[in-house]
């Protein structure tokens, strides 16, 4: 959350602009300035704590801005090829920062899982956030990857999930913690000279706990069990055992009608029939009690 938070900041004190974008769905902390960019939470009924005005999102608003789930989402792959998905997911993020644009003002960031994790495990269509970092880069913004809950090798070939995008992408800036002290509390944010230097201009940043050697010999503690015991490697061979267990038989109903994995990050669908992709949710249930 802390994290997420100091992200926003350093991206409105580089770019000057205020508008931020996000996915339908996202959750990235529980602070106000979070709950603002985190659908996940502030969507659900009853909840006192609303989108700012200057957060595009979801699908109660405009711009639009959906999560890119192949599966179950505005657009399917059932419905059309990958790149077409690609196009069309890419397209939404356009009309958002064309729509801030029409409006006299810039784009201050895009936030986004490099797969998003709470709101359902899901794998984005190829090349997608290397095609949205460059709208919202030509838009006046910078681009934040929250590799909080996908980082530190859980995607088993990289470090980070951002990665499995494009091999040379590299976001401004990157959120990171929870795996970081391995239930110790730990986040960080990693970003580039300019917009560090940018927010040094800015009021003095200061954090109680910021830096303290107990949590930073814990977090390379962390570094070197994942090094020393190949925790990467096994990542890897776990995910390919899980991929080659049974899904169940297609005509059978409810059936596991789509697994979304990336090594460690593993998701299971469970549906009615594979051609309407309707939710069994109390076969779920009974599978998870």
């Amino acid at each position: 959350s802390e994290a997420n938070d100091l992200a926003q900041r350093l991206a409105l004190y580089y770019t000057k602009n205020r508008d931020g974008i996000c996915l339908d769905h996202a959750y990235h902390g529980h602070v106000m300035s979070c709950i603002g960019i985190s659908p996940y939470k502030f969507m659900h009924g009853g909840s006192e704590e609303k989108k700012p005005d200057h957060i595009h999102v979801n699908r109660l608003v405009e711009p639009q801005v959906p999560t890119p789930d192949r599966y179950r989402g505005k657009y399917r792959d059932d419905q059309m090829s990958m790149s077409e998905l690609t196009d069309a997911y890419v397209g939404e993020v356009q009309s958002a920062c064309d729509s801030v644009a029409a409006a006299g003002r810039g784009v201050s960031f895009f936030i986004s899982e490099s797969m998003q994790s709470c709101g359902g495990q899901v794998i984005f269509p190829p090349g997608y956030l290397r095609r949205v970092y460059d709208i919202v880069r030509r838009s006046g913004g910078v681009c934040i990857a929250d590799e909080v809950q996908t980082g530190f090798g859980r995607v088993g070939s990289k470090w980070w999930a951002f990665q499995l995008d494009d091999d040379q992408l590299v976001p401004d800036i990157v959120t990171i913690g929870k795996p970081m002290g391995n239930g110790h509390p730990i986040s960080a944010v990693i970003t580039t000279p300019a917009i560090a230097e940018a927010f040094r201009r800015g009021p003095d940043y200061f954090n109680t706990y910021g830096g303290n050697p107990v949590s930073c010999a814990i977090a390379l503690a962390v570094l070197d069990v994942i090094e020393q015991d190949k925790l990467r490697e096994n990542a890897v061979r776990v995910g390919e055992h899980l991929k080659r267990a049974p899904t169940g038989d297609a005509a059978a109903a409810p059936h596991d009608g789509r697994r979304a994995r990336s090594r460690m990050f593993l998701a299971s669908t469970w549906c009615c029939a594979a051609r309407t992709r309707q939710p069994a949710g109390q076969a779920a249930e009974t599978v998870l009690w």
